[in-house]
């Protein structure tokens, strides 16, 4: 007969021997599959510096191109200086000569320049289109072609006209000018006495430098913004 046994004497099923492997192997694994897919998480979840750089330097790039834009503006308004253009009034010590250099005008050495506004047609053609574009203390020389100074000459500018009403009791000389009113356009008239007679006058109102070039020299004093 054999003897009673304890449990523990009995024999252990295959199960029952390998139970503290068992329990180990309760303990989870990472398989191939779950490592990828931490490997997929954590590469989902890291910065693209790459990218942030790139933008960060863009956005640089943009900001230094506007200050440039903006310092170069601001250089043209303050370092640029004014210019005398149509509408403004200007202030201008000036000089006439001949061709062959002789001065016969100069306001130079004087306190009273010439004012005018420019585009009003008080001064000669060639005169404005001079002091168009010059800035204040600019000073300049240039010769001016009759048809832009004072005109070509016109022969028949040149008339003989009878001694009567007013013309009757002035005492003309040859060689002379004189300024000649007419009443009925309220215009003045510079003319030359050619030759005079008992009943006649003979003058010329061609101006004396018609037909010339004319060498001016040139000095903006002033200048007023048309406003």
């Amino acid at each position: 007969m054999s003897e009673p046994r304890t449990p523990d004497d009995l024999p252990k099923t295959p199960e029952e021997k390998t139970g503290f492997l068992a329990e180990k192997n309760d303990v989870p694994k990472n398989t191939p599959g779950d490592k990828k897919g931490k490997n997929t998480e954590l590469k989902d979840v890291k910065p693209d510096n790459g990218k942030r750089e790139k933008q960060r330097n863009f956005l640089i790039s943009i900001g230094v191109a506007v200050v440039i834009i903006l310092a170069a503006a601001c250089a043209f308004v303050f370092l640029t200086p004014q210019v005398a253009t149509k509408g403004d009034r200007v202030s201008v010590y000036y000089s006439e000569a001949f061709d062959n250099g002789t001065v016969f005008y100069s306001n130079m050495n004087s306190t009273n320049p010439l004012v005018f506004t420019l585009g009003n047609s008080s001064v000669l053609p060639g005169f404005e289109d001079e002091v168009t574009g010059m800035a204040v203390n600019q000073e300049k020389t240039v010769t001016i072609p009759p048809e832009k100074a004072y005109g070509l000459y016109t022969q028949t500018l040149v008339q003989t006209v009878n001694r009567t009403g007013p013309l009757a009791n002035i005492s003309f000389v040859t060689g002379q000018t004189y300024s000649i009113h007419d009443k009925v356009a309220n215009t003045y008239t510079t003319i030359t006495v050619l030759n005079i007679t008992p009943t006649t006058i003979t003058w010329d109102a061609n101006s004396p430098l018609a037909g010339q070039n004319v060498t001016f020299t040139i000095k903006l004093d002033n200048l007023t913004k048309k406003r």
